[in-house]
């Protein structure tokens, strides 16, 4: 079951759940404070008859729910008529000192049998480390509460998204994905240093490093997945890459069937914009039965490779032997590459243009407010 009241903000009448709380009057969800001392109208008085839950264990954890449950003495068991959750993001020692504070959550709900599932996106983020504690409630004939000690605070971290979000994600992509426009390679620009390394040190090879947590903080590729970042949007009135880039002056440009074959698999990583009009589609290619393709298979939504709206490979129907490559014109697609890639299979080249630092994604943190890019799950 899951929890039927919740006081996110315990000092502000325009909470977003205020609606949801229907056998507890706002006086009594501000009544819930951490340390379990009265409220200054003595609403909330203690009893150390009621009992204080012990063994806290959280379960089936996704990125917006998870379940709860806790022992308890059997003393006074009968009088509980609700319990009140203490849930707080854990601090980071790292955080930014002049940022405002995250507000406590304090749930208040009836005494289900455990089990109970706690539920709801505006306070629960994915990849996020909370702590929560419980307190057990008896509400009395007046309407005022007693309650028992806090328990032991304990530390959960929530899931990632899961394939059903980020099948939500890709058919938001798809929306606004555009036409489909050919292209003939995919490109990666880096400087002069990168590519160096390679040749003298790599074995003339680029290899696979970790994604970044650029994109959706939920993304089950950041931090995780291993691959090549690429390119292969074209300009509309050339049909070829453009010449500015803000990853470097020096391009690797590789024909498009050395990284995209019917013997690669094709799967949605991610959907996100950075607070500006472009919209970024992150792909995946991983050759069949690799590391990096059973890591997606998974995880991420696969797509036909010959029929989706961002990316295709399709056997030339005009009589000409090979295979033909389209890309969506209306998003900007960061394709990974997950397996290592030998310089001598392409070119490496300075551009003309400039490097335009400021279109960079790395670690670029998704618009949580985009209503484009967003799924009803925490951002």
């Amino acid at each position: 079951m899951e929890v039927p009241g919740l006081a996110h903000n315990i000092t502000s009448p325009l909470s977003p759940c205020e609606g949801m709380i229907k056998d507890l009057s706002l006086d009594a969800i501000q009544l819930c404070e951490r340390d379990g001392s009265k409220s200054q109208d003595g609403s909330i008085s203690e009893m150390e008859e009621l009992p204080v839950p012990q063994n806290i264990k959280i379960s089936n954890i996704t990125c917006d729910s998870f379940k709860i449950c806790w022992d308890m003495e059997a003393r006074s068991k009968e009088r509980i008529t609700h319990y009140f959750i203490d849930l707080n993001k854990k601090e980071n020692k790292n955080s930014n000192k002049f940022k405002h504070k995250d507000v406590p959550t304090k749930l208040v709900a009836k005494a289900v049998p455990l089990p109970m599932t706690v539920r709801g996106h505006w306070f629960l983020s994915p990849r996020t480390e909370y702590t929560v504690a419980v307190q057990t409630a008896s509400r009395q004939t007046d309407g005022d509460y007693s309650v028992s000690e806090w328990s032991e605070i304990i530390e959960f971290c929530t899931a990632d998204y899961s394939i059903v979000h980020l099948n939500q994600l890709l058919e938001k992509a798809e929306v606004i994905a555009g036409r489909m426009l050919p292209f003939s390679v995919f490109y990666r620009n880096q400087n002069k240093e990168y590519f160096d390394h390679a040749r003298d040190v790599q074995g003339n090879r680029m290899l696979p490093s970790v994604k970044d947590n650029s994109g959706s903080h939920g993304s089950p590729i950041s931090g995780k997945l291993e691959g090549i970042f690429f390119s292969c949007n074209t300009e509309f009135n050339t049909g070829k890459p453009p010449q500015d880039s803000p990853y470097g002056r020096h391009r690797f440009e590789v024909q498009a069937e050395a990284l995209f074959n019917p013997d690669t698999n094709l799967y949605f990583g991610d959907f996100y914009c950075m607070y500006t009009a472009y919209h970024y589609v992150i792909l995946v290619l991983a050759p069949n039965g690799s590391i990096g393709d059973e890591f997606c298979k998974q995880r991420l939504p696969a797509l036909d490779i010959t029929n989706n709206r961002f990316l295709t490979c399709k056997q030339n129907e005009e009589g000409d032997a090979g295979l033909v490559f389209h890309h969506a014109q209306d998003v900007i697609l960061e394709v990974i590459y997950t397996e290592p890639l030998d310089l001598a299979l392409g070119t490496v080249a300075e551009i003309s243009g400039h490097q335009l630092m400021s279109l960079s994604t790395v670690n670029a943190k998704k618009d949580p407010s985009c209503k484009t890019c967003n799924i009803s799950v925490g951002r």
